[in-house]
């Protein structure tokens, strides 16, 4: 990968995108001003953008469908365009999207499009209360950006546990100056889904938001739930609350990971997909053997990371979260929610299954790589690459020419991620974020400066932290990425130069973390 933009693709911020959208500050005295989504320095740094002038037009319609998930299992979800996953967006470096959303959801629902990892113009990015006002229900609204950094990335709603629905597509921006070599590309979209099947995401969250409640066990303390074993409890388990009727429907207990440090995921989910297919009737890639394949994996789930492996090959990865790093070969690699990974790989002859292990929940999605003749494999075959060597982004570092110069921060934020299962109270700072004062307590940052966030993990839970607008790097050399998986007790530094003004959304990828309250608006200062 090319650095014709890398090191400009983190300009840019603009305007209010709808109506009651922020101000540019707080009528509370003690909060600082910050520059708005709206103001000129956004302005400003949009138009340093390299654009080739081109614009690619897209319709995007959000409403109820029916999805086939395959082995005749069938689910009503709310999708674009009717598509599971969302039709792929391919465009080329410094190209501008004109992506068009009508909001046709049922029962007035609001909703939005955030651009996943695209460091675009602030009032594009799709983060309502920050950066407009959520899309009612029978209205249209236009994000026209310019996508000027190479790589894989995908979009989803930025309203409540909406992208544990199908409302999600990949995003590709093609680099004009390809640096790698191969014959053919799979974009591979990994998805936890329950929508439609044992209920609703939202009546998911509301049984999770009730916290633990009356149930009391030395290993159910306030950072988590971490109470061993790998099965499901039965439905006929206690309820969350000593007050409440409702069973426990969606609430996972007992999923364990080592590699995650502990409690790995909250929900219990019914289906691992893969491109919107489970293993028993999965989606099938078919080429020549001998072929280069590069594989663009994207984790949209909600709750679950994935170990990923392709059974008889290694994987060669050359890109995380649309960022170029050093080549490392691996067996298998560890996707949080949110990230992204591109690999290389060389194919054999035969029929290969790609697998994603939902990582400490006992169960995968699976698809196919077909070179050959020969029957599919089990919809539970474990490949023995899953327990090779196993690689995590801590593992990786930086192209030499996307690498962060060194430099000393000139800003350092403690970011302490707060809460637990007991209470279902996720925060950052011990603060829920509040979506009606949304510049309450904001992390402000200055423009030209570079920042250093430490993200303090309190909890007994892992958190993939998510930051808008931006790429950091993972410690001196680490890869630039804008998703990270934070361990339990554990702190990780990152650092990103504040070059893209406006006002930005800080968070946990897992949905109901985040909608929980694990969130914070990241302000540059007016």
């Amino acid at each position: 990968m090319n650095s014709m933009n890398r090191r400009s693709v983190l300009l840019a911020g603009l305007g209010v995108a709808g109506a009651g959208a922020l101000a540019a500050c707080s009528s509370s005295s003690s909060t600082p001003a910050l520059i708005s989504p709206s103001g000129p320095a956004v302005a400003a740094a949009d138009k340093k953008r390299a654009k080739s002038g081109r614009t690619h037009e897209l319709p995007l319609t959000a409403a109820r469908a029916m999805v086939d998930l395959g082995a005749g299992i069938t689910a009503g979800t709310w999708a674009f365009s009717g598509q599971l996953p969302g039709k792929e967006v391919r465009v080329s470096a410094g190209d501008t999207l004109a992506a068009t959303l009508s909001n046709q959801l049922p029962d007035r629902a609001t909703t939005s499009i955030h651009w996943h990892g695209i460091a675009l113009r602030n009032d594009m990015d799709g983060a309502p209360p920050a950066t407009q006002s959520a899309v009612r229900a029978g209205r249209n609204f236009t994000y026209r950006f310019t996508a000027d950094a190479p790589g894989t990335y995908f979009f989803h709603p930025h309203v409540g546990v909406q992208l544990d629905r199908g409302l999600y597509a990949p995003l590709i921006v093609e680099d004009p100056r390809e640096p790698l070599s191969y014959d053919e590309e799979w974009v591979i979209v990994l998805d936890d889904w329950l929508d439609g099947v044992t209920g609703t995401p939202d009546e998911a969250f509301a049984e999770l938001r009730q916290g633990m409640g009356g149930m009391h066990s030395e290993e159910h303390d306030m950072g988590g739930m971490d109470m061993g074993g790998g099965t499901d409890t039965p439905s006929s388990s206690p309820s969350p609350s000593s007050g409440s009727d409702m069973s426990m429907r969606f609430m996972l207990m007992g999923a364990r990971s080592p590699l995650l440090g502990g409690d790995a995921g909250d929900v219990k989910y019914p289906h691992h997909l893969i491109n919107g297919r489970v293993p028993a009737d999965p989606d099938v890639f078919r080429t020549k053997p001998g072929k280069r394949v590069r594989l663009r994996l994207i984790n949209a789930g909600g709750d679950t990371a994935y170990r990923v492996a392709l059974g008889g090959h290694q994987l060669t990865l050359t890109h995380t979260d649309g960022f170029p790093i050093r080549h490392q070969q691996v067996d298998t690699v560890l996707i949080g929610m949110g990230e992204r990974y591109d690999a290389l790989v060389t194919l054999g002859d035969g029929v290969f299954p790609l697998v994603a292990l939902a990582e400490g929940k006992n169960a995968s999605g699976m698809a196919l790589i077909r070179t050959g003749s020969g029957g599919p494999p089990k919809p539970t075959t474990r490949p023995k690459e899953l327990d090779g060597k196993i690689t995590t982004a801590s593992q990786l570092r930086a192209a030499d020419d996307v690498r962060l110069a060194s430099k000393k921060a000139d800003q350092v934020h403690r970011i302490e991620l707060t809460g637990g299962m007991m209470a279902y109270d996720w925060a950052i700072n011990g603060k829920r974020f509040d979506m009606n004062n949304p510049t309450a307590n904001p992390i402000t940052v200055e423009e030209g400066r570079r920042v250093r966030l430490d993200f303090v993990n309190t909890t007994t839970m892992w958190h993939p932290m998510h930051l808008h607008g931006h790429t950091y790097q993972l410690s001196s050399g680490g890869p630039r990425k804008d998703t990270a998986i934070v361990l339990p007790k554990r702190t990780l530094s990152v650092f990103f130069d504040a070059d893209n003004p406006g006002q930005w959304m800080l968070h946990c990828h897992n949905a109901y973390h985040g909608e929980a309250g694990m969130m914070a608006l990241v302000g540059y200062q007016g």
